[in-house]
């Protein structure tokens, strides 16, 4: 993206939260990125157009922070989660989202309102996928009912916690975090053992449907199948000394993939070799499985 429509993007941003959408024009918006008319429409059918922009913006950032916390991190880690989530929240507090989100969803454009629902769905997909991580796969057919339940639990709570202490807050945003996710983590193991469901997992198919037609791209699926590696390993590699050095190696490829810069195909290809060391025949199948994602990759 250009640096002057993300620019644009920035100070449309500033006056939504300043004036709110609906107050503020297009003139405004012009006003204060300091560009013509025409230039706006080159960038953006709409105002509403923008306002999306606005969101799969924050949504992408937001990725790339959770990410980078994964790094070097077993996906089971609670602790690591607990920092995803905060840095979520603090990201949704410095960028007004509730606020900005309630605008809209009572707006007369209903084509808006699909794309502020669809980001909303995608972050409930990716806290079902990390209770995947967490709790395991035998626990899935109860994990999308957790996932809503304890997105519901820690808004109510961010939320009275604001109002009681009018806006200083009383409580840390990681004790919050914490506190809901040892309830939910009861709830869990309650509703697994009772063999209860509300909403089937597949629902998330249906209401996703963008997201399933559409392939991931290289990175993404290189990413998803770091996180698989690291399951599988410490189901196979029996030295906590050996889990940790694979980890170390996986790490340093998510490193290099995530950066700004050209990723060095010399050291990823001897990082590659050395994971072909390992050789139990499951791991060994799933490691020339990523190698082959890797070096579509680093053809591309």
């Amino acid at each position: 993206m250009n640096s002057r429509k993300q620019h644009t993007i920035q100070v449309a941003h500033r006056l939504f939260i300043e004036k709110g959408y609906q107050a503020t024009s297009i003139q405004d918006i012009l006003e204060n990125s300091s560009i013509s008319k025409g230039t706006f429409y080159n960038y953006f059918s709409s105002k509403s157009e923008l306002m999306i922009a606005i969101f799969n913006s924050m949504h992408e950032k937001l990725e790339k922070e959770r990410n980078k916390l994964m790094i070097g991190q077993s996906p089971a880690d609670t602790e690591i989660f607990i920092k995803q989530i905060e840095v979520q929240l603090i990201s949704n507090k410095k960028n007004n989202i509730f606020t900005l989100i309630e605008e809209v969803l009572v707006s007369n454009e209903l084509e808006l309102r699909q794309s502020i629902q669809q980001i909303r769905l995608l972050g409930m997909n990716w806290l079902y996928n990390r209770f995947i991580d967490i709790f395991g796969a035998d626990k899935k057919p109860y994990l999308l009912d957790c996932t809503i339940l304890f997105e519901g639990m820690l808004h109510h709570l961010m939320h009275v916690n604001f109002v009681i202490n009018q806006g200083h807050s009383e409580y840390q945003v990681s004790n919050l975090i914490r506190y809901s996710f040892k309830r939910i983590s009861k709830i869990v193991e309650d509703v697994s053992a009772q063999d209860e469901q509300i909403f089937y997992p597949e629902l998330l198919k249906q209401w996703l449907p963008d997201k399933n037609e559409e392939p991931l791209s290289l990175v993404e699926e290189i990413l998803n199948s770091i996180h698989s590696l690291k399951r599988i390993a410490q189901k196979y590699i029996q030295s906590e000394n050996d889990i940790s050095k694979f980890f170390e190696l996986l790490s340093f490829l998510e490193q290099e993939l995530i950066q700004d810069q050209a990723p060095r195909e010399f050291i990823i290809e001897s990082v590659l070799t050395t994971l072909h060391s390992y050789s139990h025949p499951k791991l060994l199948h799933s490691i020339m499985k990523f190698s082959s994602l890797i070096e579509a990759h680093l053809e591309k």
